[in-house]
C-alpha cells in the first residue's frame, strides 16, 4: 500500500512513520448516511479484529491454529476491502 495505511476512520489517512491524519471533508453528504455509517464501523471493527488476531498468531500452540487464526484474518480482510470499496463508491456517488 505504497507508504500509507488506512487510519481506522473515514477521512482519515495516517502514514507508517505516525504522522498525524489528514482530514478530508466532502461538500455533498453521503448518498446513505446510515449505509456510510455501517461501512465506517465495519471497518473499524475488522481492523481492530485482524490486529488482535494477528497478536495471538505467535502464541498459537500449533500449526492448525496458525493456520486457523490466519483464515479468519484473510476472511476479515476480504470483508474490509469490500467495505472499503463500498464506501469509495458511496463517497464518489
Amino acid at each position: 500500500m505504497n507508504a500509507f495505511v488506512l487510519a481506522f476512520s473515514l477521512g482519515d489517512i495516517q502514514d507508517t512513520y505516525g504522522h498525524a491524519p489528514i482530514m478530508v471533508e466532502r461538500f455533498l453528504p453521503a448518498d446513505d448516511p446510515v449505509l456510510e455509517d455501517v461501512l465506517s464501523w465495519t471497518v473499524e471493527r475488522d481492523a481492530r479484529d485482524m490486529a488482535r488476531l494477528l497478536e495471538w498468531l505467535p502464541e498459537a500452540r500449533s500449526v492448525r491454529e496458525q493456520r486457523v487464526l490466519m483464515s479468519r484474518v484473510m476472511a476479515l480482510a476480504e470483508e474490509l476491502e469490500s467495505a472499503m470499496e463500498k464506501m469509495a463508491a458511496l463517497q464518489q456517488g
